[in-house]
C-alpha cells in the first residue's frame, strides 16, 4: 500500500491503522447493504448461489482497483455469504513458503482465504501457491542437497480472493489461476450520497441530503475517503454546527480541511501546478513529476494520479503526464492550444 500523503491523511484512500475499527463498523455485512458495483453484485450474487448448490467453495477471485473502493470490504462479504471463516494475510508477510503453510494448516473445508497486495508475493511463495489453487496440495520440502525430499500436504477446500491495487505486477500464472476476476471502479455520486447516508445514520449524526450530497461530491469517488470526510465533518457539526450536518456545515468543514469542491487537496494542486507551471503543460515522466512534487513513485502513481485522470485533469500519454483543459480552469489559468485540443 503506498505511504500516506504528507499533511493530507484525510484524502488518502489508503486504510491507516488507527482508522481500522472506525473502518470495520461502517462496513456493510451482505451484498444486499453494499451500495454500488452492481454489475459484479449481480455477478457475485448468482455465483454463491451456485456454489452453495453444488456444495462447493466459491472459485478463487481477483480484485484489483485503487485503494478504498471496496476490495476487503468484498472478501469479508463473500466469507459470511457462503457462512465460512475468513483468513486474512497481506503479500509483504508471506516471505517464506513456511509462512504459507503456517496459514494453510488453519484453513477449514470451504473458508475464504484473503490475500491483500498480493501482487506483492515472494516469487517462491507464489510457486507455492500454484498447486494449492489448482489441487489443494501443499508440497513441503525437508531437508538439504541428496538427503532433500518433498512432503505433499493436503489442503482442505478453499477460496482464495487477493486484492491488488496494481494488477499489473501480476505474473500471467497467478492471474491465470482465479476463476473470478473483477475490476471495481470508482463511484458516482449517487451511490456515494447513499454511502453517506447510510454511514451517517449508523454514527447517529443528523445528515441533510444536501450536506451528504457535498460530502459525496468531494470524496474522489472513493467510499472511504467519504467515511473518512463524514467523521470530520460531523466534529465540525458537534463543535459549532449544532449537531447536524447541513449544506453549511459541510461547505465550511470542507473548506478547513482545504478540500475544494472538485475534491481536490493542496497535494494534487501542488501536482497539477508542477506539470503546468514546471514542465509547461507536459508531457512529463511520471518519474520528474514525483521528485518535484516531493513524493514517492509509488504514491504519485497508485494515488494521486488515478483520480486526477479519472477526473480529467491529467492526461497519461506515451510520452508522459499532460495537463489539460480542465486542469488549466481549475488553477484559474488560461489554457494553451494544445490542452484544449485534449477535449
Amino acid at each position: 500500500m503506498p505511504k500516506p500523503r504528507e499533511g493530507d491523511s484525510v484524502l488518502n484512500p489508503g486504510a491507516a491503522p488507527a482508522e481500522e475499527t472506525a473502518d470495520r463498523a461502517l462496513r456493510p455485512k451482505t451484498l444486499d447493504e453494499f451500495i454500488g458495483q452492481d454489475s459484479l453484485k449481480a455477478n457475485l450474487k448468482v455465483f454463491i448461489e451456485a456454489a452453495k448448490q453444488r456444495g462447493e467453495p466459491l472459485d478463487h477471485c481477483l480484485f484489483y482497483a485503487p485503494p478504498g473502493l471496496g476490495k476487503t470490504t468484498l472478501a469479508n462479504i463473500l466469507a459470511r455469504e457462503m457462512g465460512v471463516n475468513l483468513r486474512t494475510a497481506s503479500g509483504p508477510i508471506l516471505e517464506r513458503a513456511g509462512d504459507l503453510a503456517a496459514l494453510l494448516t488453519d484453513i477449514s473445508e470451504g473458508d475464504v482465504f484473503f490475500i491483500d497486495e498480493i501482487h506483492r508475493l515472494n516469487a517462491v511463495v507464489e510457486e507455492a501457491l500454484y498447486p494449492v489453487m489448482e489441487d489443494y496440495t501443499f508440497f513441503i520440502s525437508t531437508g538439504k542437497g541428496p538427503a532433500a525430499s518433498t512432503l505433499k500436504l493436503a489442503v482442505p477446500r478453499f477460496t482464495l480472493v487477493g486484492a491488488t491495487t496494481r494488477s499489473g505486477l501480476l505474473t500471467g500464472p497467478l492471474r491465470d489461476r482465479f476463476g473470478i476476476v473483477a475490476q471495481l471502479g470508482f463511484y458516482g455520486p449517487e451511490e456515494l450520497r447513499r454511502i453517506v447516508l447510510r454511514s451517517s445514520g449508523l454514527l447517529g449524526v443528523p445528515t441533510d441530503p444536501a450536506g451528504a450530497d457535498e460530502i459525496a461530491r468531494r470524496c474522489r469517488g472513493t467510499p472511504r475517503i467519504a467515511n473518512r470526510l463524514l467523521r470530520r465533518v460531523r466534529d465540525f457539526a458537534q463543535v459549532g454546527g449544532g449537531g447536524r450536518i447541513t449544506l453549511e456545515v459541510a461547505n465550511h468543514a470542507l473548506a478547513k480541511l482545504e478540500v475544494d469542491g472538485e475534491g481536490l487537496d493542496p497535494m494534487d494542486r501542488r501536482l497539477l501546478r508542477a506539470v503546468v507551471e514546471k514542465f509547461d503543460g507536459g508531457p512529463v515522466g511520471v518519474e520528474n513529476l514525483a521528485i518535484a512534487v516531493s513524493e514517492e513513485l509509488d504514491t504519485v502513481t497508485d494515488v494521486v494520479e488515478p483520480f486526477l485522470i479519472q477526473a480529467g485533469f491529467l492526461a497519461r500519454t506515451p510520452r508522459g503526464r499532460i495537463a489539460t483543459a480542465k486542469a488549466y480552469e481549475h488553477l484559474g489559468l488560461k489554457a494553451p492550444r494544445r490542452a484544449l485540443d485534449l477535449l
